[in-house]
């Protein structure tokens, strides 16, 4: 294999990443699908394959948000494999789409063998207490977990920066559009707050997370089945929070609006919660990583995340913070990490082990 493409096809955006055998890389990118240009996941997929010219790839690795059952972190795309995705499509309604229509765009255009990689998979190792929900075994509902790809990048990265240290107990904050967070132990998933679909876990730009059931019993007198999906993956989270100012987190930060305001102390509220949670659970946190969109980027939701965790031993150096550092905690505390996210840089390694 000398040349790759992967794709990571998200609720927002689209990104891509042209790997070559001399170890460069070109990295393509569309954000805010939706709001304006690309206006839907079609026409970026459209300006990537235009922008890509002449280079052509060997093998083409995709971003799957849902694998089921499938415990594998990748696998080919055959036939039978994309007609088995088809049909979990509405376990991530909001992703899932996107993901199936990048790998039928780009069988399309190239003649190279199309894989799969799976954000579940690295959630194979959950434990059952964390895996199991508190209602029937046999209805066959579980926690499935994702952001799994770039949890995966996480925690090969880590033991480089932090030593042993990333071996003990570490949570990772993957917050963008779709937010979660994972409790590592020893580099595994052993806990994570997205459930069943991605539409669980704490509030999203778009997604409430966790809600009592009784209120989705009461929606579902007044919804019909189309119109509470939509409900439940375009109206909610921060767009809701904010009364219906913004779902994106750059726009609500800069904005003057209490309303703005509250869906912003809204979040970092509920990302603590479940930082304290998984340290209550793990018996203590030994370090703490942001990545993705969010967790990269603002300085900001860091600060109203971290300035009350100094309980827990966290606490951060504000020069370090404002300028996005890979280390943000101030001297003589316990580690706290800005890392990237690489989900295409993951997508090329497990590609790469099966392509040859």
């Amino acid at each position: 294999m000398t040349t790759l493409l992967t794709i990571n096809s998200g609720s927002s955006s689209l990104k891509a990443s042209l790997f070559k055998a001399d170890g460069s890389r070109r990295n393509f990118r569309y954000e805010h699908i939706g709001h304006g240009f690309p206006r839907d996941h079609a026409e970026a997929f459209d300006a990537l394959l235009k922008d890509l010219g002449d280079d052509k790839p060997d093998a083409i690795g995709h971003r799957f948000v849902h694998g089921g059952e499938v415990t594998d972190p990748a696998r080919l795309l055959s036939d039978a494999e994309i007609a088995r995705l088809k049909d979990i499509v509405y376990l991530a309604p909001l992703h899932m789409p996107g993901n199936l229509m990048g790998a039928e765009l780009c069988a399309q255009r190239f003649d190279a063998p199309q894989y799969a990689c799976f954000d579940t998979a690295f959630h194979a190792t959950l434990p059952e207490a964390a895996r199991r929900f508190p209602i029937p075994k046999n209805l066959g509902y579980r926690r499935y977990g994702f952001h799994g790809i770039n949890y995966a990048h996480v925690a090969r990265t880590l033991p480089s920066i932090i030593g042993e240290t990333a071996h003990g107990r570490v949570v990772v904050a993957h917050l963008g559009a779709g937010a979660s967070l994972c409790l590592l132990e020893d580099l595994k998933s052993v806990d994570t707050t997205m459930g069943y679909t991605p539409a669980g876990g704490i509030p999203m730009g778009t997604r409430s997370g966790d809600l009592d059931p009784g209120i989705m019993l009461e929606l579902a007198k007044r919804y019909g089945t189309d119109e509470l999906s939509d409900l439940v993956y375009h109206h909610m989270g921060l767009i809701a929070l904010s009364d219906g100012e913004d779902s994106e987190m750059s726009a609500l930060v800069k904005s003057q609006s209490q309303a703005a305001h509250f869906a912003v102390e809204y979040f970092c509220r509920h990302v603590r919660g479940a930082i304290g949670a998984f340290a209550a659970e793990a018996g203590g946190i030994d370090a703490l990583v942001f990545t993705a969109g969010i967790g990269e980027h603002s300085s900001l939701i860091r600060s109203m995340i971290c300035d009350p965790l100094d309980f827990l031993g966290f606490k951060l150096d504000h020069h370090a913070n404002h300028d996005h550092e890979t280390f943000l905690s101030a001297q003589g505390t316990k580690p706290v990490l800005c890392i990237p996210a690489d989900e295409e840089g993951m997508i090329c390694t497990l590609v790469g082990k099966l392509a040859g």
